[in-house]
């Protein structure tokens, strides 16, 4: 296995072929990150019908787990959560869920201010309405 591939024991397994993340030179790229929790089939803040759609999410609850999810992978992986230098996010519905996102994003980085960029996307590989793409140092 090559060296710079990095994973984590405490964070959930990706839902594909790649790695939590991967060390190029003294940066740590983070593939993209959920809130999904580890060895569970359920996705907090998520209320799924019989059919696997969604019927409500609580954006909050599934930033601050997405949040932990990272620090989880940035630590195992060799970095920090005050190391973040650039931050990508993902939201289903930028509409509804960004000042609540916005407000719960400035409580967690308000020391670090790594740069962000927001965007909206159509869907996301699970039911979640949240992701984010991290670069940190090492």
């Amino acid at each position: 296995m090559d060296v710079n591939i990095r994973n984590s024991d405490r964070a959930p397994l990706p839902v594909g072929f790649y790695p939590h993340a991967r060390k190029v030179g003294d940066l740590l790229f983070l593939s993209g990150v959920g809130p999904r929790k580890k060895n569970s089939s359920t996705i907090p803040g998520v209320e799924l019908n019989k059919s696997g759609e969604i019927i409500h999410y609580d954006i909050e609850e599934q930033c601050k787990s997405v949040f932990e999810n990272v620090r989880m992978i940035l630590e195992d992986c060799g970095s920090s959560w005050e190391k973040l230098v650039d931050v990508q996010v993902f939201l289903t519905n930028m509409k509804d869920d960004f000042s609540t996102f916005n407000k719960v994003y400035a409580q967690y980085f308000k020391d670090i201010q790594p740069c962000r960029t927001t965007v909206e996307v159509n869907a996301l590989p699970t039911p979640i309405a949240i992701e984010l793409k991290c670069v940190a140092e090492v």
